[in-house]
Parts: structure tokens; sequence; C-alpha cells
């Protein structure tokens, strides 16, 4: 299984980059891992050089302010669009990036390709939950908009997703929306409504936001408009609480011996919103395994995000979310 990971990708890169990618190479032996980048700054950080480890080196960077289609038109030696033409050549079965978002984005759909028949790709981040499962949310930015047929398809991708790699049994879905009756909602909910209880999943119904962190699904499709602001939204929250949390715990003598009591468990639950533990997000829909880690990962979820690309490799991701694809078209036709 070949992996190529964006070395100069992420606010910490090359640095936590290749410590991630090192570790990744060293915890699995059937991986092999190819870093893409300026080999110098690659090697410079390097402590040893395992057998499943190569370098690949790419002279430019796609930089976090640069537009991303212009970036990933113009600098054709970028790492992130030299690990992409490597999925696309078949070189590599998957590729990982902290870098640019939007430029990640273009690569998957100028360089390696849609899956035929997806009509958008969809990024797919997981929510933490209370139950420490997690929601996988899709789509969370990579289109503002989206039709009834594309939240359809967001669905059976996620669907896909939860089960091949998470190991779900018959992952629940769930539409966002502002109330749980079937008749609420936008035009946009409305009419896909219908649609997802007739698809090959298992649909559970709307699910409102408030409820997401109780893990009322296991998987929750919409657009990337809501989804995004739904994700901002809890990012925030959960960032001002441990904020006023650690005020509030260092008023006073008393104040800091409650915190000493209570530590363990604060550690615990914030761990349970740490996108670190999560890995990264696949961008579904794309003819090739995409993984977008957090632009400030660090060396554990550039190491986690191999997990995730390794068993999505092992059990065919990609191609079963063709196949499923493929099948619903001839259905439809037929």
């Amino acid at each position: 299984m070949r992996i190529a990971i964006d070395a100069m990708g992420g606010d910490h890169a090359p640095k936590i980059v290749v410590e991630g990618a090192l570790a990744a190479a060293k915890e699995w032996k059937d991986v092999h891992i190819i870093l893409v980048g300026n080999s110098a700054a690659i090697e410079a950080h390097l402590t040893e050089r395992p057998d499943n480890l190569t370098i690949r080196h790419a002279e430019e960077v796609i930089e976090a302010e640069d537009e991303p289609v212009k970036a990933v038109r113009r600098k054709k030696d970028a790492s992130m669009v030299v690990a992409g033409r490597l999925v696309r050549e078949k070189e590599a079965e998957a590729m990982i990036s902290a870098g640019n978002t939007g430029a990640l984005m273009t690569t998957g759909l100028l360089v390696v390709g849609r899956i035929p028949g997806i009509e958008r790709p969809a990024l797919a981040p997981m929510i933490p939950t209370m139950d420490g499962h997690g929601v996988l949310a899709l789509d969370l930015g990579a289109n503002m908009d989206a039709t009834p047929e594309q939240l359809i398809q967001y669905a059976i991708m996620g669907s896909i997703y939860r089960s091949k790699v998470h190991g779900v049994n018959k992952p629940r879905v769930g539409l966002l929306n502002v109330g749980t009756e079937s008749a609420k909602g936008n035009e946009l909910t409305k009419t896909a409504y219908p649609l997802l209880e007739q698809a090959p999943i298992h649909f559970v119904g709307n699910v409102e936001s408030s409820q997401v962190l109780r893990a009322q699904c296991d998987v929750i499709v919409c657009d990337g408009f809501a989804g995004n602001i739904m994700l901002k939204t809890l990012e925030g929250a959960a960032s001002t609480i441990f904020s006023a949390l650690k005020q509030e715990f260092t008023k006073s003598i008393f104040t800091k011996l409650a915190a000493a009591v209570l530590k363990p468990g604060l550690t615990q639950f914030r761990k349970k919103l740490d996108y670190n533990e999560h890995g990264a997000a696949p961008f579904l829909g794309i003819d090739g395994l995409v993984l977008k880690s957090h632009g400030s990962s660090d060396a554990n979820a550039i190491k986690n995000a191999v997990r995730q690309a390794r068993i999505a490799l092992q059990n065919d991701l990609v191609g079963t979310i063709s196949a499923e694809i493929s099948r619903g078209k001839r259905d439809i036709t037929t």
C-alpha cells in the first residue's frame, strides 16, 4: 500500500509531517510511504530511514494564502500536486496533506479526478461525540451548495466509509435539519428526505444540530454551507468552554485544588474533542484516496491519517463507492 504524503503542507511542515510519517512507517511495515517535497528539508528531519519510506523531490510549495485553482494550475511541481499525480498515475494508492484545503480539493478534482457518476466530491471530517465513536459529517465545506441528488451520493459514500473504515454495522444516516419532522426544513431538505428513505442506506430521519454530539446517527449529510457553519460553531463552543474553565479554575487556591481533582476527567473529555485523535478527513468521491489533515496537526495526527488510509485501502473504499454509485445509476436507468 503506497501512500504519498505532502511533506510541505501544514502549519508545522516539514518537521511534524516527517515525524508522523516516520512513526507510521515504523508501525506498519505493509505500508510504503512516499514523502513528497523538498528533499533537503525532509532529510534534515529524518532521524532514520526505514526501507518502506522514500522521498520524491518537489521544488514548489502551495501556501495557505494561495488561490487554490491558480496555485494547482501554475505550480506544477508543488508537493501537493506531485502527490496527486502519483495517485492518478497509480504510483500511489492514497495521498495525505495538511496543506491548503481548497488547493487539495482542486488537486483531487483536476489532478486525481472524480469517481465516474459522482457529481461533487465531499469533505467528510469526523465530529467527536459523547460516546467516543464520532459522527461522519459531509459535506462540511467542499461545496457550498448541493442538490438533493448530491445529498443522496453523500449519504451513500458516508455510509460506505463508516462501514469499511470504522467497522460500523449498518451505519445510521441522518439529514441535518431544523427539526425532526419530515416536512421541516428548506426546499433542499424537504426534497431530499423521501429520496434518502429510498436510498440503499439506513436512514434515520432528520437530526437537529443540537443532537449531533449526542450520537443520534453515525453519518450526517448536509450542504457545505450549513455543514461548515455547524462545524465552526462546535469548534468555537468547545474552545470557549475550555477557556472559561481554565479561568474559573485559576481564580483561587480552592479552585486550583478542585482543578487538580477534576483534571483526569477533564483531560479525557478534551481528548474526546481532539481532532488529532481522528487523523484526517477524506474527500469522498475522488477516484483515489485523498485525506486532509488539520493544518495544525501534530505528528500523532499524521500517523493516524496513515492508519486511516491503510484501513481504507485494505477494505477497497474507493472501489466499493465506485461500484455502489455505478449500480445505483444502472438501477435508475432500468
